[in-house]
């Protein structure tokens, strides 16, 4: 799935996602056909000129400097990962062979499955699930296509019931693989971004915005088809010495109807 300019393609998606209002001019055409901001505008705004943001959008223009980076990312308001991204984009990495999946570290294992009261997992920069704690192992139970966090989501119907902000968690699951298409070049993400985009309308309309960033939602309200309702805070942790990779664990507050939720959940494990 390879693009001749990624910074141009990010370009022109924020560019048409934001209106004159959010970028603070005001139009004065009512009758106004463009879907968000022209070029010219943009060019405007950042303090370039309108041939020279032409062509970054073109890709004729590869090397833009990193105060050009920031003033677009001023334009578009992106946040300090998507801003990153923008940054990362300008210089792409070189692509390698696509990665094995490196063992988790026994420590890290073990701490997990010292965790009874609290569902943790780790996967990698793909979102393959890597390895799942006993209370993890419970919550995902009878779910298809839970080796891939990012396949359960787009391909499982059941996620829309399991996820009660199905939209925030979508939305996030796209937003990784985005970055991580330029953080951990790897083949084997581009293979499993065209394996969603041939399968899922909502994946292709997402993943159209061009967001990114690893940012996950702190609450994590959940709708089991056997336990019920949850209400837990997650939280994700880089794990060094192994690049991509993510631990995800969530609780529930304490003395919480989630907490005894999942009290019986892991007494079920």
């Amino acid at each position: 799935m390879c693009t001749k300019s990624p910074f141009g393609e990010f370009l022109r998606a924020r560019r048409r996602l934001m209106t004159p209002a959010e970028a603070g001019m005001s139009c004065m055409n009512s009758r106004r056909r463009t879907p968000g901001l022209r070029r010219e505008e943009v060019a405007l705004l950042a303090g370039v000129s309108s041939d020279y943001y032409t062509r970054l959008e073109q890709g004729r223009q590869r090397h833009p400097s990193e105060q050009v980076i920031d003033a677009l990312a001023r334009v578009f308001r992106l946040d300090a990962a998507a801003t990153a991204h923008l940054h990362d984009l300008a210089r792409p990495r070189a692509c390698h062979q696509e990665r094995t999946h490196r063992p988790v570290a026994p420590d890290v294992v073990r701490l997990m499955e010292h965790w009874t009261h609290a569902p943790a997992l780790v996967v990698n920069h793909r979102l393959d699930v890597l390895v799942r704690n006993r209370l993890s192992t419970a919550l995902w139970r009878g779910y298809e296509y839970i080796d891939n966090l990012v396949r359960f989501t787009f391909l499982n119907p059941q996620s829309r019931e399991l996820f009660v902000n199905w939209e925030g968690e979508a939305a996030f699951k796209v937003a990784h693989l985005r970055t991580m298409t330029v953080v951990v070049p790897d083949p084997s993400v581009h293979k499993l971004i065209e394996e969603l985009a041939d399968n899922s309308e909502d994946f292709r309309r997402l993943w159209a915005r061009h967001d990114a960033g690893v940012t996950t939602q702190a609450s994590w309200p959940l709708r089991h088809r056997e336990f019920g309702d949850l209400r837990l805070w997650r939280q994700k942790f880089p794990i060094e010495d192994a690049s991509g990779y993510l631990l995800f664990v969530a609780q529930a507050k304490l003395g919480s109807p989630s907490e005894s939720t999942l009290a019986s959940m892991a007494d079920a494990a």
